[in-house]
């Protein structure tokens, strides 16, 4: 790469001026603190944690500097609800109290309550700090931001385990690409998804309908709801928010695309590697039944023992039940009356552009292998998802040098990965939408992507052997990938600032084309125009179509 000396010495000096100007601005402002707040305030500001002063619907803030970047200002640990505990607990998220003084966001929140010490491929966790009291969003905002384009995040995890607050999604690089960035914690597992009797007939108590479960999309509709009160003062558009997401975070996505309660709260969405318009079984549709299986594992004779349960008992009782083997998100009658397939195929989900898609290797360790599977099971399953196609559909995949189980899993992938979020974009691009479909096989390294002080991870043919497997996208997403991870090059660095400019351009006009970068029709389903993301872009005219229509077929 060769670089201008003229250039890098006239930004040197601007960054001095523009510092210089940043620490007068500082210390008037800590005159200014020490004069309203003397030596009392209720959150502790201090000379290295100071920056300007805003006023939110709750009360005053003050965020800090980025790490990473001075120009940015990062409010951690915002409460966008009261804490979920006692008699809040499996109720619908309630707003945040007022609070006295400054506040210093300057200190990310606990995790929602989850299983620690798991280890499975990149995404192991080890020990970290959880609590009930978790509902917290983080902002990161550019200097002097004014009616920016908002991009609220929505972490992945099964609905049972993650975190806003993971360094590989530390929003300092996409927000200098002029967009304000909010990453959040909402309720997972039991305590955010358990649906059952007794919890209905309380809410039924409160309320014309008496459901239960689908706290953690309560969740994030408070979240959204916090944003839309908050988020101009910190230097956002309030009307031009984009909800995005990854694995159960893009479910979230779609999902509220059909959700009553949040429609007007987003302006636009973005799916990566997971939808909500595959047809799940009908059986326990409301979830009660695993609720139940879960409350007879734990023990609890009544809702009060329900409620005076420990967080890590409910973990049990829940891997004890299986209660985490189906959808966590169920069909309440409240926030999702109806199965999201059936909204989005009569065309009355969100009326908002759309850009969704999915990795090459999703599967790769995600999903367990069948390794007891029989050729006659296989056989079953074919005709199962095949239909009359199904010697056609095993053609399509080099079946003779797989095992029976291996062969299910890789179908099973496509047809839950691939074929689900190709169907979210056929139903939204049908509806007369703008759609736009990707498809990433750029490989990224493998490594611990919640554990940045432990990235390495071994795989017998190196780093790379996993191919472009799921959450492989994250850190070029974020630009994150010189803060986690190992191994990367400057082709990663070019694939993450393609995605970036994609992602913001998206979030700034609802099309993710880059004027004079990019050419990326928007998704029909007679065309099928899909980006291919990798060192060279293109645009196809669909990936994997023969495995996709037979799908089709099959339904």
């Amino acid at each position: 790469m060769e670089f201008d000396s003229h250039k890098v010495a006239r930004r040197e000096v601007a960054d001095m001026h523009a510092n210089a100007i940043k620490m007068v601005k500082r210390l008037a402002l800590l005159v200014l603190l020490s004069q309203l707040l003397g030596c009392g305030d209720e959150f502790g500001v201090t000379a290295s944690s100071a920056s300007e002063v805003k006023q939110l619907t709750e009360g005053q803030v003050t965020g800090i500097d980025s790490p990473f970047d001075g120009a940015i200002t990062v409010f951690r640990g915002l409460p966008y609800a009261e804490p979920p505990v006692g008699d809040l607990r499996w109720q619908a998220p309630q707003p945040p109290a007022n609070w006295s003084g400054v506040r210093v966001a300057d200190t990310f929140a606990d995790s929602c309550h989850q299983p620690r010490h798991s280890s499975n491929f990149v995404w192991r966790r080890e020990d970290f700090p959880v609590s009930e009291d978790c509902l917290y969003l983080n902002i990161w905002a550019p200097e002097s931001a004014e009616k920016l384009p908002v991009m609220v995040w929505f972490h992945g995890g099964s609905h049972v385990s993650g975190q806003g607050h993971s360094l590989i999604f530390d929003g300092t690089t996409l927000a200098q690409h002029d967009v304000l960035v909010v990453t959040i914690n909402y309720r997972l597992g039991p305590l955010g998804f358990l649906a059952h009797p007794w919890l209905s007939e309380e809410a039924a108590s409160d309320s014309a309908v008496g459901t239960s479960g689908n706290y953690g999309l309560m969740d994030k509709i408070a979240a959204l709801q916090w944003v839309k009160r908050n988020i101009e003062v910190l230097g956002g558009d309030p009307q031009n928010v984009t909800i995005f997401g990854q694995s159960a975070g893009s479910q979230s996505v779609c999902s509220l695309m059909t959700a009553p309660s949040a429609q007007g709260l987003f302006h636009k969405a973005i799916g990566q590697s997971a939808a909500c318009v595959n047809q799940l079984t009908q059986a326990d549709a409301n979830g009660h039944e695993r609720g139940q299986a879960l409350v007879d594992a734990l023990g609890a004779s009544s809702i009060e023992d329900l409620r005076g349960a420990e967080p890590d008992a409910l973990l049990v009782a829940m891997t004890k039940s299986n209660w985490e083997s189906e959808s966590r998100i169920v069909i309440d009658g409240r926030v999702l009356p109806r199965w999201p397939h059936e909204v989005f195929a009569a065309g009355e989900q969100s009326d908002i552009p759309l850009m969704l898609g999915f990795l090459a290797d999703e599967g790769y360790e995600l999903f367990e292998v069948e390794s007891a599977l029989t050729e006659a099971e296989l056989q079953g399953f074919l005709e199962y998802v095949g239909g009359k196609r199904a010697a056609e559909l095993k053609a399509e995949y080099d079946a003779s040098s797989m095992t029976p189980g291996e062969l299910k899993h890789a179908i099973s992938t496509d047809l839950f990965m691939a074929y689900g979020m190709r169907q979210w974009a056929s139903y939204h691009a049908d509806a007369g939408q703008d759609t736009y479909l990707y498809f990433m096989d750029h490989v990224p390294p493998a490594f611990h992507i919640y554990m940045p002080d432990q990235p390495f991870l071994a795989l017998e043919e190196g780093p790379r052997s996993g191919g472009a497997y799921h959450s492989g996208d994250l850190a070029y997403v974020f630009g994150t990938i010189d803060k986690v991870g190992y191994d990367w090059t400057d082709t990663d660095r070019m694939v993450s600032a393609q995605m970036m400019a994609y992602w913001t351009h998206f979030a700034r006009t609802g099309s993710p084309n880059v004027p004079g970068q990019s050419d990326w029709p928007a998704f029909d389903t007679v065309d099928l125009h899909t980006r291919v993301i990798n060192s060279a872009p293109t645009t196809v005219n669909g990936v994997r179509n023969t495995i996709m229509s037979i799908f089709a077929s099959a339904e």
